[in-house]
C-alpha cells in the first residue's frame, strides 16, 4: 500500500488527475531549485520525483512523470531553470529526463511490493533508484553527442553523486517519516 492510497482509500479519477497536477507542480517547483553546473545543473528535482514515486505507486507515479514530460514538450517552463520545449528534451539531459519516468516507477514498485516501507530499506532502494538513473543520463549523451565515458564521469556524475545520495536518503526519511505520523495520528 502507498501513502496516498492510506490517505485516499477510494481514490476517484478526479482524485488522481488531481493528485497527478499536484505532482507536476511539485517536481516543476522542486526542479526550479538549483544550483548552477555544467552541462547540467544539480536541482531537487529528483529528490521530488522520488518522493511522488514512493508516495503515489508505480503506475500513478510513472502517469505523473509522462504528464510532467507532456508539459515541459508543450513549453510550460517545468523544467530546470524554466526550460521547457521539446527541443530541450532532446539536449544533454534528454536521457535523465526519460529516466525520471522509470526513476517513480521503481520508487513505486518499491512500496507496491513491500520493500521499502522502513527507512533503512527505503533508503537502500532510493540510494539504488538514484544510481540507476545515470545508465539513461549518461548512455544518451554518449550515444546521441559521442560523449566519451572519462568526460562524462568527470562532467555529468561525480560531481552530482554526493548530492544525490542526499536527496535519496531526505526521500527515504520525508516518506517514511510521513507513514509515522499518519499512523501517529491514527492512534
Amino acid at each position: 500500500m502507498t501513502l496516498s492510497h492510506a490517505l485516499f482509500p477510494s481514490m476517484s479519477r478526479l482524485t488522481q488527475v488531481l493528485m497527478v497536477l499536484g505532482g507536476t507542480l511539485f517536481i516543476a517547483v522542486a526542479a526550479q531549485i538549483s544550483i548552477p553546473m555544467f552541462p547540467v545543473p544539480m536541482t531537487l528535482q529528483t529528490l521530488a520525483i522520488l518522493i511522488v514515486g514512493l508516495t503515489y505507486g508505480a503506475r500513478l507515479g510513472a502517469a505523473t512523470l509522462l504528464v510532467y514530460l507532456a508539459e515541459g514538450a508543450m513549453g510550460l517552463p517545468v523544467f530546470a531553470n524554466g526550460a521547457g520545449t521539446l527541443a530541450y528534451m532532446m539536449g544533454p539531459t534528454g536521457g535523465f529526463l526519460l529516466g525520471f519516468v522509470l526513476m517513480a516507477w521503481l520508487a513505486g514498485l518499491a512500496v507496491e511490493t513491500g520493500i521499502a516501507q522502513r527507512f533503512v530499506p527505503t533508503a537502500l532502494v532510493t540510494l539504488t533508484i538514484s544510481a540507476l538513473l545515470y545508465i539513461p543520463g549518461l548512455l544518451w549523451p554518449a550515444v546521441i553527442m559521442g560523449k566519451t565515458w572519462d568526460v562524462l564521469w568527470l562532467h555529468w556524475m561525480s560531481p552530482f553523486l554526493a548530492g544525490d545520495a542526499v536527496k535519496a536518503v531526505l526521500a527515504a526519511l520525508i516518506v517514511t517519516g510521513g507513514w509515522a505520523a499518519m499512523k501517529a495520528r491514527r492512534g
